[in-house]
């Protein structure tokens, strides 16, 4: 499998939704397969939120040879996210500005900015259109604010457990997870690991809305005589710990924040207005049991762009379903292509 990992770099200044701007951004992405002569075939792959620019080693189910994404068939192609620590522009790069890390000063990109940027590595790459764009969560924001930026360059597009404008109880989990690392004082401390402890705080937060209430009981139920030290007290410290290996918290931090900003009715147009303009054929598809992005927000989506398809996948697993139903998304997936 041919896999190529690549950086773009954009010099000069790029504006963003907040007011700021940001100065000579780079874009750290993955390539899968060959593009064909005739540009055709392109697939374009979002990651959620702390996923680096390889699909193939976070969505392992779906990306692959022999898998619904096979580079053999589609050119893919996926990008690490601004603000990211997998090689795009993030806190932890150097402020030209100052000649010092951005640290908590880092210019938070919208789902809009991305697609922004991500436009501009589009028409580097020579791509004229896309065949297929999927992503969920922040990945699928990303995907709607540029299908709407652009409303005939996907062929097709695959929301996934997405919204087109964040929720208040969206904003709440993500304000409670950025109150857990402000509680940590190493947070402003210009150090790389600032915040770190911090940070695993709020990673145990958000699985709570990443799984679901079936999801803990199938998998950490504990011996009636148990008293203390339970199976969901460990597995919260496990995977904030795990988390910490990976990521650092001023991207963690910023991301949410970038999930937070996502409207798709800023500016000229409301949402609904946004969503009938756009031309691709889509399949929305969202999970009976996420609790973060609840199916009326797929719903909402499904009901305004026209022709658009509705599924909702029947999963114990949560917002985090997404990465586990392999078998049921390429079922669902090869029937809206053929």
């Amino acid at each position: 499998m041919k896999s190529i990992r690549s950086t773009y770099y954009f010099k000069g200044e790029f504006s963003l939704e907040s007011g700021r701007s940001i100065s000579d951004f780079h874009l750290a992405y993955t390539t899968h397969g060959n593009l064909s002569p005739n540009k055709d075939k392109v697939v374009w792959i979002f990651q959620a939120m702390t996923a680096n620019s390889d699909p193939a080693e976070w969505w392992p189910g779906m990306v692959g040879e022999g898998k619904f994404f096979d580079p053999n068939q589609f050119y893919i192609v996926c990008v690490n996210t601004p603000g990211s620590c997998y090689g795009s522009s993030g806190p932890l790069d150097i402020n030209p500005a100052t000649n010092t890390p951005y640290y908590r000063n880092f210019p938070f990109f919208t789902p809009l900015d991305m697609a922004k940027a991500y436009d501009l590595l589009r028409i580097e790459l020579g791509i004229d259109d896309i065949f297929l764009g999927i992503g969920s969560s922040l990945g699928g924001q990303q995907l709607l604010a540029w299908a709407g930026m652009s409303p005939s360059l996907f062929k097709h597009i695959v929301p996934i457990s997405t919204n087109a404008f964040q929720s208040p109880w969206g904003k709440a989990f993500n304000a409670s997870q950025r109150l857990c690392i402000e509680a940590d004082p190493t947070w402003y401390e210009e150090k790389a690991d600032g915040g770190m402890e911090g940070m695993k705080v709020a990673r145990a937060v958000a699985l709570l809305s990443y799984r679901s209430y079936e999801t803990y009981e199938k998998t950490q139920q504990d011996p009636k005589e148990a008293v203390e030290n339970f199976r969901s007290d460990s597995y919260q410290k496990y995977q904030g710990e795990k988390l910490s290996k990976r990521f650092n918290a001023y991207s963690y931090y910023m991301l949410s924040k970038s999930l937070d900003s996502h409207h798709m009715g800023r500016g000229i147009f409301d949402a609904e207005e946004l969503l009938r303009k756009i031309t691709s054929k889509c399949l929305i598809i969202g999970i009976s049991s996420d609790l973060l992005f609840p199916v009326s927000e797929q719903r909402f989506i499904a009901a305004h762009i026209p022709g658009a398809k509705l599924e909702i996948i029947e999963s114990m697993y949560g917002h985090d379903g997404f990465l586990l139903e392999d078998e049921t998304l390429t079922t669902l997936l090869k029937k809206f292509i053929a």
